[in-house]
């Protein structure tokens, strides 16, 4: 799926995207299980381990913002990481051993689907090394108006940014006075729906207000090398060692010399990076009234 060329612009960049990696059927299939799980929501009128929630959500107009850990919620999402074609590229880019870290499935509805703001998928899980990435699937088309998620290349080389509030709590986001050089030179993962981007766990990223009146579905999965062992400790073995898509267990962990700042003290709104993120004072992305 991808050429040597290929794997050398994310080592320099950080970034890539892959055109059309799924086909037409599964993301019919997808969609068709996204409509499902929407029309689902209109059962709570609070965040569950499944649902987070837009503001403004009714059980008249369900407006669901992420599906949580969905390849725990429907087959097909896990089905999508472990496909060969995903993980030829993951090998090529990591390694031949890899583990799925987490999964998300980041909805975007049509003229109000809520930004992300700028930070680093690193300050949230660091790990003894940093051969982790996220890959963004595509569900719709994407393009500038229906808010892509915005990389910056080359971030992924330099230093881990602050992600914490002025009350020494974790905030999940970097104030944008901080980056302004940085949000400036950030690229568009934009494409054909069905397309994957692929960007490093210290690449500086975030996303915009949906402006269109169409939507824009990111389904993301976290991944590592199989050697990368998450600082915040594991608390499961055996449900860490499920969670292989490649290779053996691994009791040894590979420790790099890389930056990290720990997540802590703990945000002190719980919940989703959405939730993490709105009690920060300052914010880049206008939101929708």
């Amino acid at each position: 799926m991808i050429s040597e060329q290929d794997v050398q612009a994310y080592q320099r960049d950080g970034v890539i995207v892959v055109p059309e990696v799924l086909d037409r059927q599964t993301l019919a299939e997808v969609r068709s299980v996204i409509a499902e799980l929407v029309a689902g929501s209109a059962g709570t009128l609070e965040h569950t381990e499944i649902y987070d929630l837009e503001p403004g959500h009714t059980a008249g107009e369900p407006r669901v913002r992420r599906i949580k850990a969905p390849h725990k919620v429907h087959a097909i999402f896990d089905d999508i990481v472990r496909r060969p074609a995903v993980l030829d590229i993951l090998t090529k880019l990591i390694g031949p051993g890899l583990r799925l870290h987490g999964s998300k499935l980041n909805m975007k509805s049509a003229r109000y689907g809520s930004p992300v703001e700028w930070h680093q998928d690193w300050a949230f899980y660091p790990h003894t090394n940093d051969d982790l990435l996220a890959i963004g699937v595509l569900l719709d088309d994407c393009d500038l108006s229906n808010g892509p998620m915005l990389v910056t290349p080359v971030t992924h080389t330099g230093e881990v940014w602050n992600h914490h509030g002025d009350d020494g709590c974790f905030a999940g986001l970097i104030d944008p006075d901080l980056i302004r050089n940085e949000i400036d030179r950030a690229m568009p993962c934009i494409g054909r729906a069905g397309s994957m981007s692929f960007h490093h766990v210290r690449a500086l990223h975030g996303s915009a207000t949906n402006t269109s009146d169409r939507p824009r579905n990111l389904l993301l999965y976290e991944v590592a090398a199989s050697d990368a062992w998450p600082l915040m400790g594991v608390k499961d073995f055996d449900e860490f060692n499920s969670r292989l898509l490649s290779g053996d267990p691994v009791v040894a962990p590979r420790m790099t010399d890389v930056p990290v700042r720990l997540p802590l003290p703990p945000a002190k709104r719980q919940g989703s990076i959405y939730e993490t993120q709105s009690a920060a004072k300052k914010s880049y992305f206008t939101r929708a009234a």
